[in-house]
């Protein structure tokens, strides 16, 4: 969950006009006084699509906006990006904290989703097209946010992550927390898994977001057991069973798992991939439907 320094990944991030990343210090209703940053392309689409991007244990919205591609991405397709920051819990996201798994419960979560409705308000934004994605602990939260707020997002995308409710009731979420059990592969039938993301929505009969998850299977701080019990959870949620693995896709050293026909639910596990970011922004945007 600790992010090795991306700064010198932020040559990715520069973009051929002139917009940068800015923060936004009123957004709305934020318990836990988490930080908003926005990336607004300067040909921003007409009501444009949202990816809330949320960063690792240790990290900041500040370095994984230089920590992939996306905001290349956004010049060229005119999505807006949100870079949520957490300075509390050593840069952690509360995914333990029964707030955050709780539809509307407050927590990093409500925060989240105050960032959300400022930008779909401020830029018109579409909001049938708003979109999560994290590594680590932004992985995590990933599995939260889809889970405790499926009404606001149509796909997420969790990488090195661990499942919604997955550290339910452990006092934190850290590398330095003394209860590690979910970290290291706690396992769960499916059904028991996707009771934790109903339960966290109770009486929710809506559409509930696709999802992709994406892990290496050398990680040895969130073990690749964590992406496993993951899919499980999201295969029970949206109701598709693994229908084949194909090799050497988005490269050579990951195999995918499609789960139905692959529009809901995606898996990628890395051979020799440790804790590692891993994303292949095109296979990211191509699941999220935001590019062909």
């Amino acid at each position: 969950m600790q992010i090795k320094s991306l700064l010198g990944l932020a040559a990715a991030a520069q973009t051929a006009f002139g917009a940068s990343l800015q923060q936004v210090q009123s957004f709305g209703n934020n318990p836990t006084r988490i930080q908003m940053y926005i990336y607004v392309p300067d040909r921003v689409a007409t009501n444009p699509a949202i990816i809330v991007a949320l960063h690792p244990c240790g990290g900041t919205g500040q370095q994984w906006f230089s920590g992939t591609r996306l905001p290349s991405f956004a010049d060229q397709n005119g999505f807006i990006l949100i870079y949520p920051s957490t300075p509390n819990q050593s840069n952690c996201w509360d995914v333990h904290n029964p707030a955050s798994l709780t539809h509307n419960g407050g927590g990093d979560a409500g925060g989240i989703i105050s960032m959300v409705n400022y930008t779909l308000d401020r830029y018109k934004g579409n909001k049938d097209k708003v979109y999560v994605m994290g590594f680590s602990s932004g992985g995590m939260m990933t599995n939260v946010m889809a889970g405790s707020y499926p009404e606001v997002f149509e796909a997420g995308a969790a990488y090195s992550g661990t499942a919604h409710a997955c550290f339910a009731g452990a006092g934190g979420a850290t590398p330095f927390s003394a209860n590690q059990t979910c970290a290291q592969g706690l396992q769960k039938t499916p059904q028991e898994w996707g009771n934790f993301v109903r339960n966290s929505y109770p009486g929710y009969t809506g559409r509930r977001p696709r999802m992709m998850i994406t892990h290496g299977n050398a990680d040895t701080l969130v073990r690749p057991q964590c992406a496993t019990e993951a899919l499980k959870q999201w295969s029970n949620i949206l109701g598709v069973s693994l229908t084949r693995q194909v090799q050497g896709v988005p490269s050579s050293q990951f195999t995918q798992h499609i789960y139905g026909d692959g529009t809901q639910l995606q898996g990628f596990f890395g051979q020799g991939v440790g804790h590692a970011p891993s994303v292949n922004e095109q296979t990211l945007l191509k699941f999220f439907g935001l590019i062909a």
